[in-house]
């Protein structure tokens, strides 16, 4: 499969900190979602990350939510599907009862987290949700705004690396491996 041709994915890497540079949405198939967005919009190839835990504070309370995530780059933004593999309450769960599957956050990274928060809190919008694991990720309730939450991710030396070898891989794709399941040693696709 020969990916398609436009300009739209074939911007430079932005450098430094950026406003928004992805769009998460919510899947009920991960793998069928990421091989639809390769063959429809060219977007590609997807690296499917193994199953997390991903250990929060939601609405107050802690909540773990077992969930798998793909992404890919196209030009400068990323894409990022979800598919959560639980019933337990999380941001994806009952985001996904009230709207169904499709656009769930845009999501900025800072070097200043704290700062970022203290904005959106400023502005009255609620932190919905923060990672307690190894990273920093708050999601803010914009919804009632602008139909997303706003996600906040904070700039480490090792998100930026991972950010630079996805948009490196999905700049040199040439339409082969679409959705690439991530291993210790590389990536299998699905049909291995």
């Amino acid at each position: 499969m020969s990916r398609p041709r436009h300009p739209l994915f074939e911007q430079p890497w932005p450098e430094g900190e950026f406003r928004f540079f992805q769009l998460g949405f919510l899947v009920d198939d991960l793998l069928a979602a990421a091989a639809g967005w390769a063959r429809v919009f060219g977007v590609g190839p997807f690296h499917v990350l193994p199953v997390v835990d991903q250990h929060t504070v939601y609405r107050g309370q802690p909540a773990t939510a077992t969930i798998r995530v793909a992404v890919a780059q196209a030009g400068p933004v990323q894409i990022e599907l979800i598919q959560q593999l639980c019933d337990r309450p999380s941001i994806y769960r009952d985001w996904h009862r009230a709207h169904r599957a499709g656009l769930h956050q845009l999501c900025t990274v800072t070097t200043d987290y704290e700062g970022k928060k203290a904005h959106y809190q400023k502005l009255g919008y609620e932190l919905a949700c923060e990672n307690t694991g190894p990273f920093r990720v708050a999601y803010f309730d914009t919804a009632a705004d602008f139909g997303f939450y706003t996600e906040v991710v904070e700039h480490t030396p090792e998100f930026h690396a991972q950010l630079t070898r996805i948009s490196r891989t999905c700049a040199a794709w040439d339409g082969t491996d679409p959705v690439r399941l991530l291993t210790r040693n590389g990536y299998r696709t699905p049909e291995e």
